[in-house]
């Protein structure tokens, strides 16, 4: 992938949160693959409104579909979940606000099996 389509990726995917760690660092033939956006809120509100718009402008610089997928309930938990669940190779990622960094903060839920600090900002405003 060119430098300036890195560039141009990273700057459209604003307020994601990248499901692993090791999806920081772009391959040079990322992606081979659709990409599957996890929007961790019902479809038709705001959240999911902006990741259409920006998935829309991601395929063709991207070169690969932009699967957006609403995981709705809990306050985002059941998305953010699903993300933190999947290989941490890029391919998954997570679009939600911030209830994110909250819900850690106001919930005891011991079935959660991620930690907010364990994801890794793609870019964020």
């Amino acid at each position: 992938m060119a430098v300036g389509k890195r560039r141009a990726a990273a700057r459209a995917l604003i307020a994601l949160l990248l499901g692993g760690a090791g999806a920081l660092a772009f391959a040079q033939n990322y992606p081979t693959r659709p990409v599957r956006i996890v929007v961790a809120f019902p479809a038709g509100g705001g959240n999911d409104i902006i990741a259409r718009f920006f998935s829309a402008r991601l395929t063709p610089r991207l070169g690969q579909q932009i699967v957006i997928d609403n995981r709705g309930g809990a306050s985002g938990i059941i998305g953010t979940e699903i993300v933190a669940r999947a290989a941490p190779d890029g391919y998954t990622l997570l679009f939600t606000s911030l209830t994110h960094s909250m819900n850690e903060a106001v919930t005891k839920l011991r079935s959660r099996r991620y930690r907010c600090s364990a994801a890794a900002p793609t870019c964020s405003w």
